[in-house]
């Protein structure tokens, strides 16, 4: 195994995030013969479709605690707190948080667990990625006025690992649409292989919504699908108004992402998230940690 390299938010700490199978996964992304291979097998969805029933059998429950003792998950900050509860991994994987463990902070918060990196405008994306000129606000959201509404905007980026919280939550308070479904494949959305590429994400599967609020203008919400991802689960109410930290829904297992655009000068992010992604780091946060408040000109 490999390493990237992370801070850690509170401390201030450079962290080494350990990536399993660095090996197959460079060869799949970098190598003339691994893309091919990755792409009948993407293509397929041979992998996922496999280890999605695996996951939501019994035949996957020893592998519970095994997952606990090796990421040295903190189980009792969690509403089910005995491993042996769990009917299959997928229960486990995306168990509920207790929220009496999660304040929600003032302003903008993180919709997940995972490493962050924030563009307080969206140009400056190839700064960070390797091949980032490759994405666009169109081939992502694939919808042309909303391309143009958010093309001059910021974005952040929460890349959650299998070993993080997997339900995710409203950054704001205000009123969301239903989610709509942008269909794709299922590429991994490993740091190995995001750093070859972004556009990975116009690639996979993704689900957007679009929260309208007071003080940030129209916050539009994706949730991107990812090798092993079976599903993308929406737990709340379609048109309904929604408070900061509330619950949306929730990843079956696979590492995945959530992806924010805000509108132009609606808001402004953190200044330590600014600063990291600018010197090529993610940022470990927390669901329910402050991202940004209110832009003021």
């Amino acid at each position: 195994m490999t390493s990237i390299k992370y801070i850690e938010r509170i401390s201030g700490e450079i962290v080494d995030e350990l990536v399993p199978g660095e090996g197959i996964l460079k060869w799949l992304y970098s190598s003339v013969l691994g893309k091919a291979s990755l792409h009948l097998l993407v293509k397929r969805k041979i992998v996922s479709v496999v280890g999605g029933w695996f996951m939501n059998s019994r035949l996957s429950k020893p592998q519970i605690d095994k997952f606990i003792e090796k990421n040295q998950i903190d189980l009792s900050l969690y509403n089910i707190s005995d491993s042996n509860a769990f009917k299959n991994f997928n229960e486990f994987f995306y168990r509920k948080i207790r929220m009496d463990k999660r304040p929600i902070a003032d302003g903008v918060v993180s919709p997940a667990d995972g490493k962050a990196i924030a563009f307080q405008s969206i140009k400056d994306i190839p700064s960070f990625f390797l091949k980032g000129s490759q994405f666009t606000v169109q081939s992502f959201l694939d919808n042309e006025l909303l391309s143009e509404k958010y093309a001059d905007g910021s974005m952040l980026i929460v890349r959650l690992a299998p070993a993080d919280y997997h339900r995710f939550h409203f950054p704001a308070s205000g009123l969301i649409s239903e989610s709509k479904e942008i269909k794709g494949r299922y590429f991994s959305v490993s740091p190995m292989a995001l750093r070859e590429s972004l556009e990975i994400f116009c690639r996979n599967l993704r689900v957007y919504s679009t929260l309208k609020t007071e003080d940030y203008g129209d916050v539009l919400i994706s949730e991107v699908g990812a090798t092993m991802v079976g599903s993308i689960i929406q737990t709340y109410t379609n048109n309904s108004e929604v408070k900061s930290g509330d619950e949306k829904g929730y990843f079956a297992f696979g590492g995945s992402t959530v992806v924010l655009f805000f509108e132009k000068n609606k808001m402004k992010f953190s200044d330590d998230l600014i600063k990291n992604t600018k010197g090529g780091f993610e940022t470990a946060v927390q669901m329910g940690e402050s991202i940004g408040n209110k832009f003021i000109e």
